[in-house]
């Protein structure tokens, strides 16, 4: 099947005082119709930063984007109109995302007015439907984001990406500000949404036990660079990058008599901020030797699992929890 939405070599930087920022540095994926791209990494990595990029939030500093077999690297501004149409995007916080003079309706109704297509009457049918789609009870169409609960918040902004019916939508942390029961919720009914209308998602996160659940592929960011991609059940049973595994290692287990000895990362970041060519990990890496540093490429260790570590082979035999 021919890629929905493929990336090559995408970059973005951003002008500092000290040089420039590597956001993004040449990341490179494709995502299939229906799939679910999952995105993990610390804080900083750049994970949010890719997904703006792809949708023109960000302009890239370099590199390309096809979406349905077209070039939209540098979309003009039809164009652009066009594709907020066919690719939308779920913010992280569902109280600061949306506007708080507007009602449930309105912020639901929003896009449709942009797009300038349908009527009044046909407007309101088409919000009522989506709420209905979303489990948002009609009661709560002249209701005001304060009075409602950040999982209802939450179903406001799924409603709303849903409204143009796009083909793709990047999931920003979608439910790191909800309760774990709430999370639930809202994860089973992105996927109920995701197989009724064959949607791609890239689900960006940092809760891995939420990526494995919702993702067919797993993409690893380090400091603005993919340093292991593989799909999920994979990632977790093979993995092989040594800071995929160290993250891996912080995945809680509800079991006292089984737990996983986390592995602690030493060492000072690397700057991004005009980073030297290389593995960028290498400064935390306890497996690090030389050469290393000049080493940063992507090899397919087996059938759709990328691994940018020199050393990847050698630690297939070292225990990982010594």
């Amino acid at each position: 099947m021919p890629a929905l939405l493929q990336v090559k070599d995408l970059k973005k930087y951003f002008k500092t005082n000290r040089g420039m920022l590597h956001a993004v540095d040449g990341i490179n994926f494709s995502l299939e119709a229906g799939k679910t791209l999952g995105v993990v990494g610390e804080s900083g990595c750049g994970k949010s930063t890719l997904g703006r990029t792809i949708l023109h939030l960000l302009d890239p500093t370099d590199g390309q984007i096809f979406f349905e077999g077209n070039d939209i690297t540098n979309p003009g501004k039809k164009e652009l109109h066009k594709l907020r149409e066919e690719m939308q995007i779920i913010f992280q916080d569902p109280y600061s995302s949306l506007d708080p003079r507007k009602s449930v309706s309105e912020a639901i109704m929003e896009p449709l007015k942009i797009q300038g297509v349908l009527s009044k009457e046909e407007m309101r049918a088409e919000v009522m439907d989506l709420m209905e789609t979303v489990g948002l009870a009609a009661r709560y169409e002249n209701t005001f984001p304060h009075e409602l609960d950040g999982g209802r918040r939450q179903r406001i902004g799924i409603a709303r990406a849903l409204s143009l019916k796009p083909k793709f939508i990047v999931c920003d942390e979608p439910v790191s500000a909800l309760d774990v029961s709430i999370q639930a919720q809202v994860i089973n009914l992105m996927l109920d949404l995701q197989e009724k209308r064959g949607l791609a998602y890239m689900f960006v996160t940092h809760d891995l036990s939420v990526v494995k659940y919702i993702s067919d592929d797993i993409m690893v960011m380090y400091l603005g660079q993919m340093v292991e991609m593989a799909p999920a059940d994979e990632l977790f049973r093979d993995t092989r990058h040594p800071y995929t595994q160290a993250l891996l290692s912080a995945i809680p287990i509800p079991d006292i008599h089984n737990q996983t000895k986390r592995i602690l990362l030493h060492g000072e970041l690397t700057s991004p901020i005009n980073p030297d060519p290389g593995c960028r990990f290498v400064a935390r890496c306890r497996y690090a030797a030389e050469g290393c540093p000049q080493m940063q490429t992507l090899e397919e260790c087996s059938p759709r699992h990328f691994v940018a570590c020199c050393r990847y082979k050698e630690l297939e035999e070292i225990d990982i929890t010594e």
